[in-house]
């Protein structure tokens, strides 16, 4: 039988009945076994012209049950180039990448800022380099040299010395309610097991296909 040599926990994850359960299993697992962000994903996303961009982000958020857009929450600088694509076209993949236990999840769906108050009680949660850091990065336009950013940071920690740093109106968090999630994991001579749920619209039940290597 094709799936005689599959071990009884490879068993348990291609019977998974739907994706978040099993996403939040991995996600623990990989917390324990990680060394470094086990948060940490490529994101990609694609300009004006097509041409596709891939970088690494931290997941900052993954909704519970009870969400009609249950999702995956990320922030960034909405004049970024990241930015400006998803305002421009608001879909993006995903790829979670877990090393130390050979499994992948790869993840497309739709995109949408979060709530001003998300924003806010995330922003207020960050360390305060950070919240300075957030006013100072123009991020991904040009810069003249390191002094120009770090004189601006010191100007930054001068006003902002007392009190509370509020949000700029530039950052913000993007979520990305998934259509689709594959669930990969090695296994010996690149026959991989495989497993993707699909679904058309954040409304309608998961679909489950096992998939070939």
């Amino acid at each position: 039988m094709a799936d005689s040599v599959t071990t009884t926990a490879e068993q348990d994850f291609t019977q998974a009945p739907e994706p978040f359960t099993l996403f939040g299993t991995w996600f623990e697992d990989a917390s324990a076994s990680e060394i470094n962000d086990p948060n940490a994903l490529s994101l990609a996303t694609v300009d004006g012209h097509g041409l596709p961009n891939v970088r690494t982000v931290l997941m900052k958020g993954l909704d519970g049950p009870g969400r009609a857009d249950r999702g995956f929450v990320f922030y960034t600088n909405t004049s970024s180039t990241k930015g400006w694509e998803l305002l421009s076209n608001p879909k993006a993949g995903m790829l979670f990448h877990w090393k130390s236990l050979g499994r992948q999840v790869r993840i497309r769906g739709s995109v949408a800022l979060v709530s001003n108050e998300e924003a806010d009680e995330y922003f207020a949660s960050r360390p305060r380099g950070s919240r300075i850091g957030a006013w100072a990065s123009d991020q991904s336009k040009p810069l003249t040299s390191r002094k120009e950013l770090e004189d601006f940071v010191a100007a930054l920690e001068k006003h902002y010395a007392e009190g509370h740093i509020p949000r700029p109106p530039h950052w913000t968090g993007f979520r990305l309610t998934p259509l689709e999630m594959e669930f990969w994991h090695d296994r010996p001579f690149r026959l991989h097991d495989r497993i993707v749920f699909t679904r058309p619209d954040s409304k309608t039940p998961w679909e489950k296909t096992r998939l070939y290597p």
